[in-house]
C-alpha cells in the first residue's frame, strides 16, 4: 500500500433487514484516501453516498443491518473493531460535519461547550482554561471572531452559516486526520456556500486534513476535490480525476449529473 494512504475501504457492503426483504444500500464500495487529499462522493438521494460515509465514521445506528468488507485506518478495521477502539478515533482522528447543524448541535448547550466536546472526551489532561483558549482560537479560525461572542451563545442565536462554521470548528478542534463533510452547504445560500467551501479548503491547506466531501452537486465537487467517486443505487459507477470525469465522462449517469449543472463550461 502507498505510505500516504491513511484510509483504505474495500468491498464495503451494507444491507438493511428491517423490511420484508433485505435492502442493499451500498455494494462493493472502494475508497483509498491519501493524507491531505480531498475526494468527492457524488450521487442523487438514495445513491448510498451518505451511508458509505456513516459507515466510515462508525455512525450507522440501525440495528437490523449487515456490514461486510473492510475499513482500514491506522491498522485497524473500523468495521469490526470493538466499540471502545472505534470511539477512540471518533471526533479525534476522524470527524464528521452534517448538512443541517440544528439537528446536530445541542439546543440547550452553549457554543463553546459544544466546540470543546472532543477535547473533553479525548484529551482529559487538558484543563478548562486551555480548552476555552483552543475553542476561541478555532472559532476565530472559522471566521467567528470575538466581536460576535459566539462562545457564549446558543445555536438558535446564530445564523445558518454561522452554525455550519461552528460545526466545522467542533469537527476540527482536535485536528483530525480525516474530515467527512456530508452535504455541508445544501441548506445555505450561494454566497455562504462559497465561504464554507473556501473554509474547508483552508483547513485542508493549513492542517493537512484529508477530506471526504459528499454532495449531489458536481459543480461543488469540481470546486474543492481532486478525485471523485460517482454513485448510483448503492454502486460506484465511475471514479477518477475530477477534470477528467467532467471532460470525458464514460457513463450515462455521470453525463446526466453534469448536464443538470446550469451553464457549465466543459472546456
Amino acid at each position: 500500500m502507498n505510505n500516504n494512504v491513511i484510509l483504505d475501504v474495500t468491498d464495503l457492503h451494507i444491507e438493511f433487514h428491517d423490511h420484508d426483504k433485505p435492502e442493499t444500500v451500498v455494494e462493493d464500495f472502494d475508497l483509498m484516501l491519501e493524507a491531505g487529499e480531498i475526494v468527492g462522493i457524488v450521487g442523487e438521494s438514495g445513491s448510498g453516498k451518505s451511508m458509505s460515509a456513516l459507515a466510515i465514521a462508525g455512525l450507522l445506528k440501525r440495528h437490523a443491518l449487515t456490514k461486510k468488507g473492510k475499513i482500514m485506518f491506522d491498522g485497524t478495521d473500523l468495521l469490526t473493531c470493538d466499540r471502545k477502539t472505534l470511539r477512540s478515533y471518533q471526533g479525534d482522528e476522524i470527524s464528521m460535519i452534517f448538512q443541517e447543524p440544528m439537528t446536530s448541535l445541542n439546543p440547550v448547550k452553549k457554543i463553546g461547550w459544544q466546540v470543546e466536546e472532543s477535547l473533553r472526551i479525548h484529551h482529559k489532561e487538558m484543563d478548562k482554561a486551555e480548552r476555552k483558549r483552543r475553542a476561541l482560537k478555532m472559532l476565530e479560525a472559522v471566521g467567528l471572531n470575538d466581536l460576535e461572542r459566539p462562545y457564549d451563545k446558543y445555536p438558535h442565536q446564530l445564523s445558518g452559516g454561522q452554525r455550519q462554521r461552528v460545526m466545522i470548528a467542533a469537527a476540527m478542534i482536535a485536528e483530525p486526520r480525516i474530515l467527512i463533510a456530508d452535504e455541508p452547504t445544501t441548506a445555505l445560500d450561494v454566497t455562504i456556500q462559497a465561504q464554507i467551501v473556501e473554509l474547508l479548503r483552508k483547513m485542508n491547506r493549513e492542517k493537512g486534513t484529508a477530506i471526504i466531501f459528499i454532495s449531489h452537486d458536481l459543480s461543488l465537487i469540481r470546486q474543492i476535490c481532486s478525485r471523485v467517486i460517482v454513485m448510483q443505487n448503492g454502486n460506484i459507477v465511475e471514479t477518477g480525476n475530477v477534470e477528467e470525469i467532467f471532460k470525458r465522462p464514460s457513463m450515462n449517469y455521470t453525463r446526466k449529473l453534469i448536464a443538470a449543472i446550469p451553464q457549465i463550461d466543459l472546456d
